[in-house]
């Protein structure tokens, strides 16, 4: 099994390149299966959760093709020959359930594995399954399936979200725009992603208003078609990137990131004494004088990210004073904080919030990956640290984030993948 091995003291100085969102290529994916013709999507990132939606949508009998040698552009299509997501590919991650909404829009039926995924909190699928029933949808719970019908078709409804759920927002538009009428979804999800979503399926011929907005009104087509689109640049991607400027120093530029993605990480980062700037089509990231302790809740978008917790944490384990982090999005997301502790960070959990006092300086030390922001928080931590960190079980690491130590190695640090 591989491990990463970081040598920290380093600053950090270089252009990074950041990839597709995987939080936007999977649902991207999905919607391919709302039509027979050809989805063609630019800038997917080569990452294990790509490889994993590939799989489940192959399995439904609808072609995944790569263009020629480019593995960045997929192309996605065809009939629907199979309505049952197996467990043995849902268990390996949460995104599976996507497939739930488009299989119910576009032939009525669909038998989904619950979905698995990294053990950070139950992540419950309710709100997908009551907003596909007031669609029309019967569902049943069974053996650990989700088996469900739409027998009389999808229809549109007037549908409250009672928390801002992505994957749900996601479900439920893609079923809604080949259901016959007019759904209303209020309480959406406002994340970049969604957006993106929204904005490929009109590029299929889907009818939605509302992008960007927490009301999505969608009027039911009887069918989208052919397009392409390129996928929207990672923004958690982009904040791991400049969490390991600011802890390791220096000044980075992050190709391809968006200043308007981040939302109240700017703000947060800039209270810690990590400037970022929007320079054209780079992000420039540097550290100014020390960084500071802050305090941070997580929430939806424009919110600080729960995907950037973990990371921001690493960072506060070595600023001056204290800080406290509230989780508010899933209960379990603080198994990074015993690894931490390991290399000599101050942390105390307290239901769901971390007390961080900060160090002057990690000591390296033999930590566990246990989920994928979390294993890119020890890396992060590595490099602040003295002498050499070495992470183990970073195969979370490989469902999220493409060859990161080959982009930080790039820039000036001490960090190499060990093969297991």
């Amino acid at each position: 099994m591989d491990k990463i091995c970081v040598r920290g003291g380093r600053p950090l100085s270089g252009d990074i390149v950041i990839g597709g969102a995987k939080n936007a290529s999977l649902p991207l994916m999905a919607a391919g299966m709302l039509t027979d013709e050809r989805l063609t999507l630019t800038n997917v990132p080569v990452l294990a959760d790509i490889a994993t939606m590939t799989a489940l949508i192959a399995q439904h009998g609808v072609a995944v093709e790569s263009q020629g040698n480019d593995s960045r552009t997929l192309s996605i299509g065809g009939a629907i020959t199979n309505t049952e997501a197996p467990y043995d590919i849902v268990r390996k991650m949460r995104a599976s359930i996507l497939v739930l909404g488009p299989l119910l829009a576009r032939v009525g039926e669909a038998r989904v594995s619950l979905p698995g995924g990294c053990a950070i909190g139950t992540r419950p699928i309710d709100l997908h399954l009551k907003g596909l029933e007031q669609m029309g949808a019967v569902i049943r719970l069974d053996a650990g399936y989700v088996n469900a019908t739409a027998p009389s078709g999808l229809r549109g409804a007037a549908i409250v979200l009672p928390f801002a759920s992505v994957g749900a927002t996601e479900n439920i538009v893609m079923a809604a725009t080949l259901a016959d009428g007019q759904t209303v979804l209020a309480n959406a999800a406002r994340e970049p992603e969604i957006g993106d979503l929204v904005a490929c399926l009109i590029s299929m011929g889907a009818r939605i208003e509302g992008a960007g907005t927490d009301r999505l009104v969608i009027e039911g087509v009887t069918k989208l078609h052919a397009a392409t689109h390129e996928i929207v640049a990672d923004r958690i991607e982009t904040a791991t990137f400049a969490c390991a400027t600011a802890i390791a120093g220096g000044s980075v530029r992050l190709l391809g990131g968006r200043l308007e993605h981040l939302g109240a990480v700017v703000d947060i980062m800039g209270q810690a004494g990590v400037e970022i700037t929007q320079d054209g089509n780079a992000l420039v990231v540097r550290r100014l004088n020390g960084l500071h302790g802050v305090d941070v809740m997580t929430a939806p978008y424009p919110g600080f990210p729960t995907d950037v917790q973990a990371q921001f944490m690493a960072l506060m384990a070595v600023a001056e004073g204290a800080s406290m982090l509230t989780e508010n999005i899933f209960e379990n997301r603080f198994m990074h904080v015993p690894e931490l502790t390991r290399m000599g960070a101050n942390i105390n959990v307290h239901g769901s919030s971390a007390i961080v006092r900060g160090v002057s300086r990690l000591s390296g030390a033999q930590v566990m990956a246990t989920d994928l922001r979390a294993s890119v928080s020890l890396i992060l931590a590595g490099l602040a640290a003295h002498g050499e960190t070495t992470v183990n079980r970073v195969y979370h690491l490989d469902r999220g984030y493409e060859a990161v130590e080959r982009k930080l190695a790039a820039c000036g640090a001490d960090i190499e993948r060990v093969a297991g």
